[in-house]
């Protein structure tokens, strides 16, 4: 018996890139628990190493996904909305920092690199929400991946902590915005987790090694703990569940 039964539900998940993406932690468990998915890639370069993912996940729909070429998000639900006419529930799990903005102090970030971090890992989380709102004509429930370093300084995360505190922000927004609908939002906020995108933070290893020794469970988490938590979300069972951040770190968040 699924322990969260996603049946006859659709889902939109956009952000895998390998099979260490959370993103792909997330499909796995949305599918175990009997979701239909379509799931995006970025360009031709990537496609490669998402397509077997998709296929391992039945997939319905594997469609191109880069927010920063126009149209191409747009096409994305115009796809869904011809194949289903519908969607229960989406998962945006993508950032982007320009290396040498994301390496500096805060203070000496480029007016270029800050807008860019802000249009793909923030603007691009709106974008979806405005374009999966007519689909979700029966509620449904809408995703993001935040982190830690949203609200507490995190050495080296420098950039990408103001950038997620306004994902979370959004996510509270958005959450009073949607939720007449019975659209609910959430930012789920895991700890370190050693994928490709944290390999651009600085001195990352450092950071995972401290979240482990610091974390009450000692120990580091998964994408399947990831996914686990948002197939919860993204059920039935969490109707009654919006507009929060989703720590999924072993308790290392409450420690000072």
């Amino acid at each position: 018996m699924a322990l969260f039964d996603l049946s006859g539900k659709r889902g939109l998940v956009v952000g895998i890139a390998n099979g260490a993406s959370i993103a792909y932690g997330c499909a796995k468990a949305f599918r175990a628990q009997g979701a239909d998915l379509a799931i995006t890639y970025l360009n031709e370069k990537a496609a490669p190493h998402v397509r077997p993912l998709s296929d391992e996940l039945n997939a319905a729909l594997f469609l191109p996904c880069d927010v920063r070429e126009p149209g191409q998000l747009e096409a994305v639900f115009e796809k869904i909305e011809a194949e289903w006419g519908k969607l229960d529930f989406l998962l945006h799990s993508i950032a982007f920092a320009p290396r040498e903005d994301l390496h500096a102090r805060v203070v000496d970030s480029s007016r270029d690199g800050f807008l860019m971090a802000m249009d793909v890992s923030v603007h691009s989380f709106i974008r979806m929400a405005k374009l999966a709102e007519p689909l979700m004509k029966d509620g449904g429930c809408l995703m993001n991946v935040s982190f830690y370093g949203s609200e507490k300084v995190v050495e080296h995360y420098n950039l990408m902590g103001p950038v997620k505190a306004a994902l979370e922000a959004v996510t509270r927004y958005l959450a009073a915005e949607l939720g007449p609908q019975g659209i609910r939002v959430h930012s789920l906020s895991p700890g370190p987790l050693k994928t490709r995108a944290a390999s651009g933070i600085d001195r990352f290893d450092e950071l995972l090694s401290r979240a482990a020794e610091r974390a009450p469970m000692r120990n580091q988490v998964t994408i399947e703990d990831v996914g686990a938590y948002a197939a919860f979300l993204a059920s039935d069972a969490a109707r009654a569940v919006t507009g929060g951040i989703e720590y999924i770190d072993g308790g290392y968040s409450i420690v000072g």
